[in-house]
């Protein structure tokens, strides 16, 4: 199993970084120096924290009802919430198109005439990168909400707190760090996207062209060492942040 892990992750990143490092620290000071690259790292930042939040609040919330809440439909709730798992991220940036396109989408033509673009603009791009992240927190808070049950929340009550103070004081400090660690994943997802990203932004280079986008531009272009230098970026930013959680997590929480 460990030579497994080693051939299929290990191995491959760290050929990314040596050839990103190939020239020394050349590649890495030539994609920062490059101001289209550096609004690309600046626009993939923007457009995972807003999907981020967008999935943290949705995260939550969903994990909320399907854990403490019974209705028709919550098996069928519950499949579809791991939908963008299954669901190619080319399809998710079709169906984007249909639904939100500036010419035959089914609500495009209205909210530009109102002013809001959302496909090959940010929110567009937003959207495509906080569904093919949604499921990371939901899978992370549902079992831990199962774990903790409801003995606390109910004795809460039954001292007079309201529904916002048993949340804020009892629910959110239990499941903390299964949302930290949801939210951790779900970034690491948001900067990694390119499928969806690719259909919905229209890769408008120094507008909306997204760090992944610029690796699978340079590396076309025959600028290996600039697309493993980007690639390298967006690999380590992941990499921290999961190893920095994984360090400030309490013993009993790991």
């Amino acid at each position: 199993m460990v030579g497994y892990l080693f051939l299929l992750v290990a191995w491959p990143v760290s050929l990314v970084v040596t050839k990103a490092f190939a020239d020394g620290t050349t590649g890495i000071r030539a994609i920062l120096e490059d101001p289209d690259v550096v609004h690309a790292l600046q626009l993939t930042v923007v457009v995972a924290l807003c999907a981020v939040v967008i999935n943290t609040v949705f995260g939550v919330g969903m994990s909320l009802l399907l854990v403490r809440q019974e209705f028709p439909g919550k098996r069928a709730l519950s499949a579809l919430v791991d939908l963008p798992l299954s669901v190619s991220p080319i399809v998710v940036g079709l169906a984007l198109v249909l639904v939100y396109g500036g010419r035959n989408g089914w609500f495009g033509p209205t909210l530009e005439e109102h002013g809001l673009r959302v496909i090959f603009a940010t929110p567009g791009m937003v959207l495509a990168t906080a569904f093919v992240a949604l499921p990371l927190v939901i899978r992370e808070v549902v079992p831990v909400l199962h774990e903790i049950g409801t003995d606390q929340e109910v004795a809460a009550r039954s001292l007079g707190a309201n529904s916002w103070q048993i949340f804020w004081r009892i629910t959110l400090p239990a499941i903390k760090w299964a949302v930290v660690y949801g939210v951790v994943l779900s970034l690491a997802r948001s900067l990694g996207e390119f499928g969806a990203v690719k259909v919905v932004s229209g890769n408008v280079l120094g507008e909306t062209r997204t760090a992944t986008l610029v690796v699978e531009e340079k590396y076309l272009n025959f600028d290996q060492q600039g697309a493993y230098a980007t690639a390298f970026l967006l690999a380590m930013v992941s990499v921290a942040c999961i190893v920095i959680v994984s360090l400030v997590r309490p013993r009993g929480h790991r």
